[in-house]
């Protein structure tokens, strides 16, 4: 069953490779979406794919990358809508 999620991580999220970390992590689970910086310093998150592999990428950004401090990840699903191609970092 496929699941589509939005993420918003706080805390030390930004300058410490969360962006490109999120990106190896999802093709490595083959889930599609985006990841961006947004202006007040949290990471915003969309990923689609395969249920069990969405479940593994919300416990990958409750730690983040090795340099990141997360405080907290707030998410919510959303109706799968098979929108993505791939998984990009959108600027």
């Amino acid at each position: 069953m496929n699941k589509r999620v939005h993420l918003i991580i706080s805390g030390r999220v930004q300058g410490v490779f969360f962006r490109a970390e999120t990106q190896n992590q999802a093709l490595r689970l083959q889930l599609k979406g985006w990841v961006r910086n947004m202006s007040d310093g949290r990471v915003e998150i969309v990923i689609e794919g395969d249920e069990g592999n969405v479940q593994r990428m919300i416990a990958w950004c409750h730690k983040g990358p090795r340099l990141a401090r997360v405080e907290k990840v707030d998410y919510h699903e959303e109706l799968f809508q098979d929108s993505f191609n791939k998984f990009e970092i959108v600027y």
